[in-house]
């Protein structure tokens, strides 16, 4: 049983990795093709970026509990599968786009589907035990962070060849990705654990509603939100704030995306599980989350590219939280509510990306127009900081009880 559990954390481990491998191919060449399509500057991407963002959430968020109950009906296998599907259609309208509202509409198919990384994430949880589901949920992150190292070095390259490439070949790459979980990805979920699909259960809305009902998750669905929030200050802000304040280019941007990649893959592989280890979950999740907000304060006020490098340290160590959070909330559900439990999050998740990646393109645009009171760039990390704080004090208090 061990072994069938670590061959099916590997799969599910390879259909991660080639599908952030395909989001981050197309990373840092989006600033330069709204530049190009749109014919404006830099700093004014921003905004128009943080609209494709808002395209994909909102179908996301609609839709995620309604994937993830249909994942505890059917199982995880062929959601997964159906998603990738999504994602590849996505890539190639967004190759083939005239303008900028077909890039819109990609967004929009993208989200509809996008419940590749919550059912992935109950998958996880089917198969982990309670002593090493803290170094499985780990492994998300490591394939999240091998991710960002190969696709934005590889969309770096492809760029300088052709704004359009690297859409074409994260599109190819999903689908063999499709593939790959057709031919090889085991179902996780058994027959006995799945349950009734309720329509009532497969919205938004209700989906949230029991999320409160987990008395002990409780106020760390807060700090959650909160963190998810301040995180766009660094996922829908980091090229273009470094483009137009540093000068990067896309390789160097691709470059600093796989650096930040790098690191997350070994805290959230390694560093995640030793510090759970070492000094228990509770306390993991709180110093992850005090170093997430010293990390996000530094960026505000980095003045030269080699800052950024080195605050990326205190950020990514921040890491150590994510996966050891994950690991506290699924151990408070029944194994055939894992994949409600995850659909929330991700609805969860989602709102602040309805939310953040607007508000933080939005202030950072404005703080770098002549029409703002001072000049400022790293107000968008600024504020994330300022996010990250409070879900600092919110999982510090909490936690404390806990272990009280």
């Amino acid at each position: 049983m061990a072994k069938v559990r670590k061959a099916a954390v590997n799969f599910i481990f390879i259909t991660i990795l080639i599908d952030v491998i395909g989001f981050g191919i197309i990373i840092p060449v989006l600033p330069d093709l709204l530049s190009e399509m749109m014919n404006i500057g830099i700093n004014e991407t921003s905004k128009y970026g943080g609209y494709l963002l808002f395209a994909f959430a909102i179908p996301q968020f609609l839709f995620s509990p309604f994937w993830g109950n249909l994942s505890d009906r059917y199982g995880r296998r062929p959601i997964i599968l159906l998603s990738l599907f999504g994602f590849s259609i996505d890539y190639l309208l967004l190759a083939l786009a005239p303008t900028y509202i077909w890039l819109v509409l990609g967004r929009i198919i993208a989200g509809f589907f996008g419940a590749s990384y919550s059912t992935a994430t109950a998958y996880i949880a089917d198969v982990s035990t309670d002593k090493d589901r803290s170094k499985n949920f780990g492994m998300i992150g490591a394939a999240f962070g091998m991710g960002f190292i190969i696709g934005p070095l590889i969309g770096g390259v492809l760029g300088t060849y052709g704004l359009r490439l690297p859409f074409y070949v994260s599109a190819v790459l999903t689908f063999l990705n499709m593939l790959y979980g057709y031919f090889i990805l085991p179902e996780s979920l058994s027959l006995e654990n799945r349950r009734k699909f309720e329509w009532k259960k497969a919205n938004p809305l209700s989906t949230l509603i029991k999320l409160s009902k987990y008395k002990q998750i409780g106020v760390l669905l807060i700090a959650y939100f909160l963190l998810y929030l301040g995180s766009h200050a660094v996922q829908s802000n980091w090229t273009y704030f470094t483009m137009y304040r540093f000068e990067w280019s896309q390789l160097m941007v691709g470059i600093s995306l796989a650096v930040v990649g790098a690191l997350v893959g070994v805290v959230q592989a390694v560093l995640a599980q030793k510090a759970a280890n070492k000094i228990g979950l509770n306390k993991s999740i709180i110093w992850g989350f005090a170093l997430y907000t010293i990390g996000m304060f530094l960026f505000a006020f980095a003045s030269t590219s080699w800052m950024m490098f080195v605050f990326l340290l205190p950020y990514c160590l921040g890491g150590i939280a994510s996966p050891n959070l994950l690991a506290f909330m699924t151990s408070k559900v029944p194994e055939n509510q894992q994949g409600e439990l995850q659909g929330g999050l991700t609805s969860l998740a989602s709102i602040t990306t309805i939310i953040g990646p607007v508000m933080m393109t939005g202030i950072f645009y404005y703080f770098t127009t002549e029409s703002a009171p001072f000049h400022f760039p790293g107000s968008a990390f600024f504020l994330g900081g300022i996010f990250m704080f409070v879900s600092y004090l919110v999982v510090y208090y909490f936690l404390r009880e806990k272990k009280a």
